[in-house]
């Protein structure tokens, strides 16, 4: 990290609309967030992979995958699930094994081990992280104080333009615990044989979270210039809830593409840091890369590490769409707020824009939610 070795908490980085004033509590009560997942296809109805819907509270998603490989008595590579859900909330989220068939009594374990199966179906392939479209939310937030007319108009002007996409802190762990764990392994020599799945599992971990920080360094960099949702040149565009992405030199950028950026159609992206891909079409040139290099530059350490390790690098959106938003206050004091963000998305990065929030799930920070 350029000899720099502390790190700032995700409340430090620029606000779209500002640092908000208002204040609410979240997660007093499991039930007070609920997350369910959409699938973006349908299962083929046939394989060697049985999926189903499970629902779950107080639960977080590696907890219940170690869980259904118990039961199962399968490996717990052979279970697999799209996203990464928090522990205090109700869930629904879709988890997939390679098992022939459930034996009789399976179920009844399930719901023992607080895991109710809603839906079951066969399906070719197993679940892959990121393979779901979208959550649909709906969230309490209790003890709100500050001007509720001014919390609607920014929910107004989110759902107009769109939020800015950061990693929420859940990336980082408990009082930033992952970064310097990251750091640490990144200084470490790449090893030569192959890790232990545990060992594998926890770098995957800590280098996630290491290009979180360096991607969200950059989007605040961008908010703080005016440049988040305004094209500069050489910028990389995607194509709203795709994994398709563009580029578009200055000279060929026009007045539909400013609608279209304008109207949440496509989006400005941000990079992800690691190796570069041999058949990587989509760098950013002029004005944009400079951007890049001036982040990637103070957080060498950390991008030289990740390529030396051989982690891809990717691109990410600067912003999501907000969509279903819809509010109802119960009292003065108590919203119920329901929304849905596409995939990779996290609640708290809507709720940051929002309001300050205490977090009841044992953090004494925000602590977010649900990709």
């Amino acid at each position: 990290m350029s000899g720099r070795e502390s790190f700032l908490p995700l409340e430090s980085q620029a606000y779209a609309l500002g640092r908000p004033e208002h204040r609410a509590r979240i997660k007093q009560h499991h039930d007070d967030f609920v997350v369910a997942e959409t699938l973006g296809f349908e299962p083929s109805g046939d394989g060697e992979h049985l999926m189903f819907l499970v629902e779950k509270s107080g639960q977080s998603t590696r907890e219940a995958a170690r869980k259904i490989s118990r039961i199962l008595a399968i490996d717990e590579r052979d279970v697999g699930y799209s996203g990464m859900k928090d522990r205090r909330a109700r869930t629904r989220q879709w988890y997939s094994a390679r098992v022939a068939q459930l034996n009789e009594g399976i179920s009844a374990r399930f719901e023992e081990a607080g895991l109710d199966i809603l839906r079951l179906e066969r399906n070719y392939r197993k679940l892959r992280i990121g393979s779901h479209k979208s959550n649909q939310f709906r969230l309490l937030l209790r003890s709100f104080s500050g001007c509720a007319q001014d919390f609607e108009r920014r929910l107004q002007l989110l759902e107009a333009s769109g939020a800015p996409n950061y990693f929420g802190s859940q990336r980082y762990g408990r009082e930033l615990s992952n970064l310097p764990e990251a750091l640490a392994m990144l200084r470490q020599p790449e090893e030569q044989e192959h890790a232990k799945h545990k060992l594998r599992e926890k770098r995957a971990i800590l280098f996630s979270a290491a290009r979180a920080y360096v991607f969200n360094q950059l989007l605040s960099r961008r908010i703080r210039c005016d440049h988040w949702s305004t094209y500069v040149e050489g910028d990389v565009l995607n194509l709203d809830k795709t994994k398709r992405f563009f580029s578009v030199s200055v000279n060929s950028w026009n007045q539909d593409l400013v609608d279209r950026l304008e109207s949440l159609d496509i989006h400005l992206t941000g990079l992800l840091p690691g190796k570069p891909g041999s058949n990587n079409r989509y760098i950013t040139r002029g004005i944009a890369a400079d951007m890049e290099r001036s982040v990637c530059k103070d957080f060498s350490e950390i991008v030289n590490g990740l390529a030396r390790w051989g982690v891809e690098e990717g691109r990410r959106p600067l912003r999501f769409r907000i969509e279903r938003l819809a509010w109802h206050w119960l009292d003065s004091e108590t919203l119920e707020l329901s929304f849905s963000l596409p995939t990779g998305a996290y609640a708290t990065s809507l709720l940051r824009e929002l309001c300050q929030v205490e977090d009841y799930s044992g953090a004494d920070h925000s602590h977010p939610l649900s990709k």
